[in-house]
């Protein structure tokens, strides 16, 4: 297949050159054609005459790569011809196989006609990968004779340099070079693989509206190969390409999956720790450009593994955006270390197929693939919840990803965990990027609801339309619903319940998963009126005792998922002592009709069980803990992470004695153990929002010693702090006497609680001296009543600086004007499609 004759270019630079069209206002040619011209001129045979370009990309080593990008003011080509284009594809050679029948055309200064103007050359060849391996350029040899020289004494072929070589249809390189010593019968290239192992170029292409796409030149292996791979890419996207949205179920039974297309909401992602390079908030597509290795924290609910559902359904399509340009050519592998790490050694590199897309690891061709696609690099490790992993596991499971590194360099990682499973810092000595998902902002949550309802029905059902707008209305208006609709996965209750209660919501956290249990284990099958198998009134009501004991068992195990046979053993035992659920059947059977009805368990394989999410397993296990007054085991795992939301809980389950009594011991081993006293007394101090009555003694005691721990030190101690809710405001300092560490951590402190009581202590902030203390604040502007806010520390915010105001809606940018605009605005949410205010 030859290319098309509207696709050839002769390119007017410093010199004259050839170059080649990617799309119709796109061309490739060589750098040192266009180096130092600001403004090259492209004319293509039949095309609309000559056209000014700029140099999108060039880079001109004098060694592996003479490449540039040009992007075009206006097509190059007739509306019809530009139409009319088809998807060009890249050749990329993998190993040292000549490539005979190669060809290039371009317009060599020799070739004239009568007139003695420029006409084209196809030079016809054979591709060399295997000639100038050093350089890293291939070699096209002409099957004919060189040209005459010219009376100059330079090269005959002047003027090909940025011709496109093919090779069956192929694009597999760029004309670089008459190299001397070979009589000029042949021409150096530089090969595609150079181009696709470049970031920026990926990028630019993508940007400038030609989308990379590539194939091998190919033995008959190779060819094997990328006919798995696409069957390979082809399950990734099915996989991955649909969400579970707890509470979605409609009255016909569908609805339990959503199209991640449709419901994936890009939220924001900031740095970890000061070191790492995206320090002010920025959507994931943004804060992940470039990055080739990231920790990915997260609180429960936040959207980790969604966002990896995501990554893993663009990068299998081939529909990047420009940012993430650097992930082009690769093929991702979710590896899942709750289901992993079970199975006791976690997976060699050949075993990932394996644990990412089983079904099709028996094929030949997936023999020695991962290796292979991991020295190349073209890997994208999708590793998910190293809190999943026993803390005891996590020394191995760091040295599993060490290896890995140390192995395979070049491969793409992203990992994730909740931010307290693993230190700061954990892989910064590997070269990860920590990135950490922020909760929602208002106009993040507005877009959820709408989405949520869009999938309910909404567009044909006034009802659904009513039910989400007094949603919107009331997220924003009342604070504690505010509060708790911070994450995609509170969201989604709140919008299951509130539709099911025509409504009414419940308060509070611990409120909201009562009712979210009631709606998915009884509301919502008897309203749907369905009559399955064990139904019936006892069932009904044992379900959660029953669910308690596979949660708690999960917990004291330091398990994310428990085997079939074991849940059986567990129901085997509670069964004699409830004979009415008892004779609706066998332990199995039962079990099975909770996976099947309940809605809160799924089967990762046909072995395995699982909560739909952790908050449920914790929730459940957290009352099976209080039921049994197992206060001791509790206390004695409130340093483990994995323990903390099962105290929180239990704290909320609890009775008002029993409540002081494990606030008590909390605080007592806090006060034996120096090395746990911040964690723990902190951890008493978040459990008093889930103390609707306590002790006063208590809650005095407890106040206290998180008074201890105010003013945080840093980041991580100020979210934490946080977590103990409005009390923490009455302990915080203003900024007198403060280092402006300290000072940062107070205010992230104040404006994670975002209660408008904190107003004032962050107006006291508003002239610090440190921009990332006033950045802070600007960034945090949406969670706070925006006129309020504005008056009370946006207007008083110093930018001399150059600190950027971030404008999340409409009636930010209202309230920026009045305020008289500011030089340096970022447009983020619903903002972004418009103007900025004026300076």
């Amino acid at each position: 297949m030859h290319p098309a004759k509207e696709r050839i270019a002769a390119v007017f630079g410093r010199s004259q050159g050839s170059g080649y069209l990617l799309a119709p206002n796109v061309v490739l040619t060589a750098a040192h054609v266009v180096r130092g011209c600001d403004a090259p001129r492209v004319i293509v045979p039949g095309g609309v005459g000559r056209v000014r370009c700029r140099v999108g990309w060039a880079r001109d080593d004098n060694r592996r790569c003479d490449v540039a990008l040009l992007v075009a003011e206006r097509n190059l080509v007739p509306d019809e011809v530009a139409e009319a284009f088809e998807p060009l594809v890249w050749g990329r050679s993998y190993d040292l196989r000549a490539w005979p029948g190669a060809q290039a055309i371009g317009f060599p200064q020799v070739q004239r006609d009568a007139d003695h103007e420029l006409d084209t050359e196809q030079i016809v060849g054979t591709l060399k990968p295997g000639s100038n391996l050093l350089s890293g350029r291939h070699v096209l040899d002409s099957e004919f004779g060189a040209p005459e020289r010219p009376g100059d004494g330079g090269s005959p072929w002047a003027g090909m340099s940025g011709a496109g070589v093919f090779v069956d249809g192929l694009l597999a390189g760029v004309v670089c070079a008459d190299p001397s010593g070979w009589g000029h019968g042949r021409l150096t290239v530089t090969p595609s693989e150079t181009l696709w192992q470049d970031f920026r170029f990926l990028q630019e292409c993508l940007l400038a509206g030609h989308k990379p796409e590539s194939r091998s030149l190919a033995s008959p292996r190779q060819l094997e190969v990328e006919a798995f791979e696409r069957r390979l890419r082809d399950y990734v996207v099915d996989k991955a390409s649909e969400l579970t949205i707890i509470g979605l179920t409609l009255s016909d039974g569908e609805g339990e999956t959503w199209p991640l297309d449709a419901a994936y909401l890009s939220l924001e992602l900031t740095g970890a720790s000061r070191e790492d390079a995206v320090s002010s908030p920025q959507r994931a597509e943004e804060a992940l450009s470039g990055q080739r290795r990231v920790l990915l924290r997260g609180a429960a609910g936040s959207g980790k593994t969604t966002l990896l559902q995501w990554l893993a359904t663009i990068t299998a399509r081939g529909d990047l955006p420009p940012g993430l340009g650097h992930l082009s050519g690769c093929m991702p592998l979710t590896l899942p270390l709750r289901t992993l790490i079970r199975r006791g050694e976690l997976p060699q590199p050949e075993e990932f197929l394996a644990a990412a897309a089983g079904p099709l690891s028996g094929l030949p061709a997936a023999q020695g693939w991962v290796t292979r696609r991991l020295t190349e690099g073209t890997a994208l490790l999708l590793i998910d919840g190293v809190d999943e992993v026993p803390e005891a596991d996590r020394r191995r499971t760091l040295a599993w990803v060490k290896d890995l590194l140390a192995a395979y360099p070049e491969a793409r990682y992203v990992i994730t965990t909740r931010p307290s499973a693993v230190r700061e810092g954990w892989l910064a000595d590997a070269g990860f990027t920590e990135l950490e998902l922020l909760p929602m902002s208002r106009g993040d949550v507005l877009a959820f609801i709408d989405r949520w309802h869009d999938a309910a029905g909404q567009k044909n059902d006034e009802r659904v339309r009513a039910f989400a707008a007094a949603l919107s209305a009331a997220v924003v208006a009342k604070r504690d619903l505010g509060r708790l609709a911070t994450n995609p996965l509170m969201c989604a209750m709140i919008c299951a319940l509130n539709r099911s209660r025509r409504g009414y919501l419940p308060h509070g956290r611990m409120e909201l998963y009562r009712a979210a249990l009631e709606l998915l284990l009884i509301r919502r099958d008897r309203e749907r009126e369905i009559v399955v198998g064990l139904e019936g009134p006892e069932l009904e009501q044992a379900q959660v005792a029953l669910l308690q004991k596979i949660a708690y068992w999960l917990i004291r195990n330091g398990r994310a998922e428990i085997e079939w046979h074991k849940a059986v053993e567990i129901l085997e035992r509670a069964l004699p002592a409830m004979p009415a659920v008892a004779a609706k059947g066998g332990a199995e059977d039962i079990l099975r009709h909770l996976v099947v009805r309940s809605g809160l368990l799924r089967q990762p394989t046909s072995e395995t069980l699982s909560f739909i999410h952790r908050t449920f397993q914790d929730y459940l296990g957290a009352q099976a803990a209080v039921d049994d007054w197992d206060f001791d085991l509790l206390v004695n795992h409130a340093h483990d992470d994995q323990w903390e939301d099962v105290l929180r809980m239990a704290v909320g389950h609890a009775p008002p004695r029993a409540r002081a009594e494990l606030l008590r011991k909390l605080l007592e081993r806090g006060e034996r153990e120096g090395g746990n006293r911040h964690r723990l007394h902190l951890l008493a101090a978040a459990c008093l929002e889930q103390a609707t009555e306590v002790d006063p003694a208590v809650r005095t005691r407890v106040e206290q010693a998180a008074a201890e721990l105010v003013p945080p030190r840093d980041t991580e101690s100020a979210k934490a702090l946080a977590e103990a809710g409005e009390i923490v405001l009455d302990l915080l300092p203003g900024p007198e006497g403060l280092t402006d560490e300290v000072a940062h951590a107070v205010v992230v402190t104040a404006t994670t609680v975002a209660d408008d009581r904190a107003i004032p202590l962050l107006s006291a902030y508003a002239t610090h001296p440190s921009r990332q203390v006033r950045a802070q604040l600007a960034w945090a502007w949406d969670r706070f009543d925006t006129e309020h806010y504005a008056d009370a520390v946006i207007g008083r915010l110093s930018y001399d600086d150059g600190l950027a105001f971030v404008v999340k809606s409409d009636a930010h940018r209202t309230a920026l004007t009045r305020l008289g605009g500011r030089p340096e605005v970022w447009l983020r949410g619903e903002a972004a499609g418009g103007a900025a205010p004026p300076p």
